[in-house]
């Protein structure tokens, strides 16, 4: 008695029962419009009767180089993705531009390196490789740049020659700023982004060096504009994520400080959240006693209590954008110089002059 498992369908077998070549078969799924309807249907039909699925997309796309994938490597662990609101939008709007297209997308979550790990990027199917606010340095950009793959990024790093979708981080921070000025305020403390991969977070000298263009520009957005207003005493908190938890945290640190600040600058509006549960924690009021801004315009800033004064960014837009140019990758063309989409000041009730 045989007790062999039956062997898969393949491609040949397929071929053998419609009495056509393996490239005609091959032709129905990959190059339908070289075939007749009838005779791509009769295909398709033995196919289905056989338990045939089609093609391997993995040895298809070894044989011709191709995945229609694109990867989209981010800077933290893959639940960011999700979790964290301004990632989340950035990602959806990407999506929307790639479905219906017949290409798929990969996330590559990121490690202690700031990025996906060299190997992983190596072994990744994927034609269009996407980087996600990664460090200047990040091993996983001379991945990619290792296979020859072009490469979009998204905020950061900036890549001579790379195409890329980024805002103006340093003037939204001036906006922030210069709007905290006006309202008459002194006495400041700054949330800050990590400054280098691997999650550190605690008090930190704000004109210190950054791996992160990011975070590089929104404190000195923060900072420049405040040391021409003759500010130069600004006690700053790194967060080694943009969490609500590390903001609450270093709020608690700027707060202790002496003399207490009345304005606080977040670099997200994740960090602002936390902001203001802290300030509620110390039994103060937002925006009586601590005026509090961020950066994003979240979908839950609008709905905060109070309504959260940030600098909006178009995250929607950025993740479009880039989505739009990663199908010009896809199909072989020039990606063009870095679009930059505009961002602006919206002021709610977060913030007032201080006491």
């Amino acid at each position: 008695m045989d007790l062999a498992r039956p062997r898969k369908p393949t491609l040949d077998t397929v071929a053998g029962v419609v009495g056509v070549s393996r490239a005609t078969v091959s032709n129905a799924y990959n190059r339908p419009d070289q075939l007749s309807s009838a005779l791509r249907e009769r295909i398709l039909a033995a196919a289905l009767e056989l338990g045939y699925a089609g093609p391997d997309p993995v040895a298809r796309s070894l044989a011709t180089r191709s995945s229609a994938a694109v990867a989209f490597m981010l800077g933290q662990p893959l639940t960011a993705a999700f979790s964290d609101p301004a990632t989340s939008v950035v990602l959806d709007g990407l999506a929307s531009t790639v479905d219906g297209r017949d290409h798929c997308l990969v996330l590559m979550p990121g490690n202690e390196t700031g990025g996906p790990r060299p190997e992983t990027v190596a072994r990744a199917q994927a034609d269009v490789f996407v980087a996600y606010s990664l460090p200047d340095d990040a091993p996983a950009l001379a991945a990619v740049r290792a296979r020859g793959l072009p490469l979009l990024v998204i905020d950061q790093p900036v890549l001579a020659g790379t195409a890329r979708v980024e805002v103006d981080d340093a003037a939204g921070a001036r906006s922030a700023a210069e709007h905290l000025l006006s309202l008459g305020h002194r006495r400041f403390g700054v949330l800050t982004f990590a400054l280098h991969p691997g999650g550190r977070s605690g008090p930190v000298d704000g004109r210190a060096e950054a791996s992160f263009r990011v975070t590089r520009d929104r404190l000195a957005g923060f900072l420049d504009v405040l040391a021409a207003a003759g500010v130069t005493d600004v006690p700053t908190w790194e967060a080694g994520a943009s969490r609500r938890e590390l903001g609450r945290t270093g709020t608690r640190w700027l707060l202790e400080q002496d003399p207490r600040p009345t304005a606080l600058l977040c670099a997200s509006d994740e960090l602002a959240f936390g902001a203001l549960r802290a300030v509620s924690d110390a039994g103060l009021a937002t925006p009586a006693d601590v005026s509090v801004t961020g950066f994003d315009d979240v979908p839950d800033a609008k709905h905060a209590d109070p309504p959260l004064t940030t600098v909006r960014q178009p995250l929607a837009e950025k993740g479009r954008r880039a989505g739009e140019l990663a199908l010009r990758l896809l199909d072989g063309e020039s990606p063009g110089g870095p679009t930059r989409v505009p961002v602006e000041l919206v002021v709610r009730a977060s913030t007032c002059p201080p006491k």
